[in-house]
């Protein structure tokens, strides 16, 4: 590569991480959902729990349009799926403005709403991390970091406008908005150039199609592990306040300070983690997020908690769960290749969606915190012992030529 062309690759990747990085801040907005539970129940005439159950939907929706954004890069192009996903997202929000009944509020909010997150999100999130096999790490944070504070901007933008446009106009503003953002970083995006076969072999052959990936036993040994710290991150975080108030007897304004807790550790734990599994082997980094699970885990289980071990307790989950979804994309090309990244990982990211609905149902089906928090606790230390024992495959696959889009 002569000068010319290092410059303009220099360019072109970090034009992508930009576009990465705004698109990822507007997808990140979905989660400001429960500002909008209360009032949609009031419009809907509907129990608050039957509204919510809405979002429930989008992170099924999210999950399930994830594991097939890869097959819609390879034929449109990362560029034109981030746009469509960005249209597909103001057409969901335009309808859930304008829902009168449960059925078409699942439908737009949950269905659709999902649907668009899940094509941008970890399409858009994989291809910035084949732009940066050296530090991908340090992308994936920057990534992941912008979809969790897109979370905080929107909880402000929204609020803001509840306040003073109303319900239906705030679902219409959200989508133009988040549309526009989502727009303007995917024109700044383009595909990743695929590995050359030298880099391949320098990775002894680590270049794994999903087909060939899903054979290997260390494949779902990461499942396992990547499903559980979904399941614990997202069922503690969902019912923390509910811990508070039932097992912490906190008073209700200060058990809602879980919230700014969560917050602060699960980004956190999305820097750290990501910045330092670019300085150590990152499936050390996840059994050092595992331990720190567990501790915070323990804490709900083993000890009668006050005010300040709650909140430790819940610190440490959350940055664990940040922590684990940003070393991941990276940790899966570590074992089967880059060029197959956002496949392999889009089949192992139905985790996320399967932890979402695992916890509440376990808690649904046995009764109370005590059983769910056993149930994570040994999911965890059968995953700490896999992420402790788990080897890099060491097969002869070779790269095959796909033709690229620039």
């Amino acid at each position: 590569m002569n000068q010319t062309q290092q410059v303009g690759y220099q360019r072109t990747r970090w034009l992508t991480l930009i576009g990465t990085v705004i698109t990822q801040f507007a997808l990140g907005s979905v989660y400001t959902w429960s500002l909008f539970n209360g009032q949609l129940s009031q419009k809907l005439d509907a129990p608050v729990s039957q509204v919510a159950f809405s979002f429930g939907l989008l992170s099924l929706g999210l999950a399930i349009a994830s594991s097939l954004a890869g097959k819609l890069q390879e034929r449109f192009g990362v560029r034109c799926v981030t746009i469509g996903a960005g249209v597909l997202m103001a057409l969901g929000f335009w309808l859930t403005a304008h829902a009168s009944n449960l059925m078409m509020l699942y439908f737009s909010a949950g269905l659709l709403v999902g649907l668009a997150d899940g094509a941008g999100y970890l399409m858009t999130l994989s291809n910035c991390v084949k732009w940066f096999p050296e530090r991908k790490g340090m992308i994936s944070a920057c990534a992941i970091g912008a979809y969790g504070l897109g979370s905080l901007g929107f909880k402000f933008i929204c609020g803001a406008l509840l306040s003073s446009v109303g319900l239906e106009q705030t679902f219409i503003l959200w989508g133009v908005l988040a549309m526009a953002m989502i727009v303007v970083g995917a024109l700044l995006m383009h595909d990743a150039p695929l590995q050359s076969a030298a880099s391949v072999r320098q990775q002894h052959n680590r270049d794994y199609t999903l087909a060939q990936s899903v054979r290997l036993p260390q494949y779902w040994m990461l499942a396992l592990m990547f499903l559980t710290a979904c399941m614990s991150g997202l069922y503690v975080i969902g019912v923390a306040k509910d811990i508070g108030e039932g097992l912490v007897h906190l008073s209700t304004q200060i058990a809602a300070n879980a919230v700014t807790v969560i917050a602060i550790a699960n980004l956190s734990g999305r820097l750290v983690l990501g910045v330092l599994s670019d300085r150590m082997a990152r499936i050390r980094v996840i059994s050092l997020a595992q331990i720190v699970s567990l501790i915070g885990m323990s804490v709900l289980l083993f000890t009668h908690m006050n005010e300040t071990t709650f909140f430790l307790s819940l610190a440490c989950v959350a940055f664990s769960f940040g922590g684990t979804i940003t070393v991941f994309p990276s940790l899966v090309s570590d074992f089967f290749g880059l060029n197959n990244l956002t496949k392999n990982y889009g089949l192992l990211y139905l985790g996320f969606g399967i932890g979402s609905v695992l916890g509440s149902l376990a808690a649904s089906l046995f009764g109370g915190f005590t059983v769910t928090f056993s149930l994570i606790m040994t999911l965890l230390v059968i995953s700490l012992f896999l992420s402790l024992t788990i080897r890099l495959p060491h097969g002869p696959v070779t790269a095959r030529p796909v033709l690229q889009r620039h």
